[in-house]
């Protein structure tokens, strides 16, 4: 389904300990898909997540000698439901837009809002990203036409659930700009874990306003109090 190596891997790990044992069955079957060469060569990538390598480690699974080359190409292909879908450019009248959107996104089942999250507009991603299936958000992300500004947005949302914000974090794309790492950081539902590497990426404003966020974790404002400290 998703089009970047990187969606692909981290939608793959998140599924595998779903909770219905079909999703399970399913994540886990298509992992086998995967030519294990070209796993190993795109575990060896320079871009490839601390996180990735030790979840295939721990399935016998180890970075090749030679890497993959660094582009954004899915490891095994996954087709996508042909759903017919609104362009961004031509919005329906002013008013009516997102009327009209809700009302198409319920009349559709799971797989044909995936697919329109893949390929929908800027306000069917806005509106999928907060689909109760899982499955639909981490599709809008893996969507060729998602920009930067639309997942700082998404970063910023308390109310997507957190294997979100984990896939965002998990992607060294995103990641490489700052403004979404700060919001993860200061997004209450960020793992704690993931926020804390963040701070050191955080420059002293930025410090200093999450040192008194009361809506992030305790441990969270106290340590970044010590780093402005330490920093100094």
């Amino acid at each position: 389904m998703a089009p970047r190596a990187h969606e692909q891997i981290a939608l793959l790990m998140l599924l595998v300990d779903d909770q219905d044992p079909e999703i399970a069955a399913a994540a886990d079957a298509t992992i086998s898909m995967i030519p294990r060469a070209s796993l190993e060569a795109f575990l060896a990538r320079s871009d490839a997540s601390t996180e990735m390598r030790e979840f295939f480690a721990g399935r016998g699974i180890q970075r090749a000698e030679i890497p993959a080359s660094e582009v954004a190409e899915p490891l095994i292909e996954m087709p996508i439901p042909d759903l017919p879908v609104g362009d961004d450019e031509e919005p329906p009248p002013e008013g009516q837009e997102r009327q009209s959107t809700l009302q198409k996104i319920a009349a559709l089942n799971v797989a044909q809002r995936m697919a329109l999250a893949m390929k929908g507009s800027r306000e069917d991603r806005a509106i999928l990203i907060r689909d109760p299936n899982k499955i639909v958000g981490v599709a809008v992300l893996s969507s060729p036409k998602i920009t930067e500004a639309e997942v700082e947005n998404i970063a910023k949302m308390a109310s997507v659930p957190e294997e979100i914000l984990r896939m965002i974090g998990f992607s060294r794309n995103y990641t490489k700009n700052y403004n979404i790492v700060l919001a993860l950081a200061k997004n209450p539902k960020t793992p704690l874990a993931m926020s804390m590497n963040f701070l050191p990426r955080l420059n002293e404003k930025d410090l200093r306003g999450l040192s008194t966020n009361r809506n992030v974790p305790e441990v969270l404002r106290v340590t970044a109090r010590k780093k402005i400290v330490i920093d100094k």
